[in-house]
């Protein structure tokens, strides 16, 4: 079986750009992103999916050195550009992780993958019910169901988000054509946020950073948070999936 993980970058951001570039302690996000992703026992291998923009090379040098390989697609089709990253590795599982989550935790990514497996799911996620922090997300979905995806997907928002078009048409949302689990925390934590979408989301995260390491779980960064608030207020009242709500405007 080929669980193959899927992780978006790009090197334009509207509101930080460059910001998967962003240094701390001489290592980019992108790297620390990446790092904690290999740590996964149960994915095959890992990819990145990125665009053809000006400066692109600075990301496909990132890759290199952590021995990823990289695929160039579609800036706004983003879920082109993930079929197509997908489609020579022939993989039976799709496991989605974007890059601006630099704290992303392998524990959480396998528990998804082991939940999604086990329940047989089209598609789980602990995205459907937020009780994880923002930057903490994982998508698994079976690469048939991004197939049918990406040749049913209309919309601009399906598009560009990836799998808006799977979980509106799943059973958790009460759509017939995919069966979804929601895998959930015990303890809602959906409130702290430790994705990097603006300045104050890198100054949290670099506090984290410069405190702990980068290999600390997600628990143990949540709990330095609510031990110092003050640096938790930095970002807080910032909207979750800003971008996605941009695009459901724009439709």
């Amino acid at each position: 079986m080929k669980i193959l993980a899927i992780t978006q970058a790009r090197y334009g951001s509207s509101r930080l750009p460059g910001k998967i570039l962003k240094e701390i302690e001489g290592k980019t996000l992108l790297e620390l992103h990446i790092r904690r992703i290999i740590q996964s026992k149960l994915i095959t291998k890992l990819k990145v999916a990125t665009t053809n923009e000006p400066d692109i090379q600075k990301i496909e040098d990132v890759c290199k050195k952590l021995n990823i390989d990289v695929f160039k697609g579609s800036l706004e089709d983003v879920l082109e550009r993930f079929y197509f990253a997908a489609k020579n590795e022939n993989p039976d599982w799709i496991v989605r992780l974007t890059s601006d989550c630099p704290l992303i935790d392998y524990v959480v990514i396998d528990s998804v993958v082991e939940f999604a497996l086990i329940n047989n799911c089209d598609y789980a996620s602990n995205t459907l019910n937020p009780t994880y922090p923002d930057g903490i997300d994982v998508e698994v979905f079976k690469y048939s169901v991004l197939e049918q995806a990406y040749n049913g997907a209309t919309l601009k928002s399906d598009r560009e988000h990836v799998t808006p078009f799977i979980w509106r048409n799943s059973s958790f949302k009460g759509g017939t054509k995919f069966k979804s689990m929601s895998y959930e925390n015990q303890k809602d934590f959906s409130g702290v946020r430790l994705t990097v979408d603006k300045q104050e989301d890198f100054l949290v995260i670099e506090k984290l950073v410069n405190a702990l390491g980068i290999y600390e779980p997600w628990e143990r960064y949540v709990e330095y948070l609510q031990d110092h608030k003050e640096i938790q207020l930095l970002n807080k009242g910032f909207i979750r999936n800003e971008g996605y709500q941009k695009s459901l405007n724009a439709d």
